[in-house]
């Protein structure tokens, strides 16, 4: 799987969850490492800075998008319910995180 793939970043980060309706939980991608990701790969965002990308949390992969947030100035990482339920992650839990991008 990963030999199609350009390169990978691990972090550590905090999970919050976006107040509105039907709420989301994301974690930041640090703004250094953020910086690099869009420099690298910034032609290959699609509609709203997102970037296709494999991320592992814990023992769980899954295929998603990131997307830069220009009010965070960093990319942010979508935690669906099923990973959280899975991995025990609430709002505020530390995670790491390893983000894989692929080959266009």
């Amino acid at each position: 799987m990963f030999e199609d793939t350009l390169d990978e970043y691990e972090f550590m980060a905090s999970v919050w969850k976006h107040e509105g309706p039907n709420s989301w939980y994301f974690a930041n991608v640090p703004k250094s490492k953020s910086k690099i990701i869009r420099n690298i790969h910034k032609n290959s965002e699609e509609g709203w800075g997102r970037l296709k990308s494999l991320v592992s949390i814990g023992e769980l992969t899954w295929k998603t998008s990131i997307w830069f947030d220009t009010k965070h100035n960093c990319y942010l990482v979508p935690i669906k319910l099923s990973i959280r339920k899975k991995e025990g992650i609430t709002d505020g839990t530390k995670v790491k995180i390893k983000i894989t991008f692929f080959k266009n």
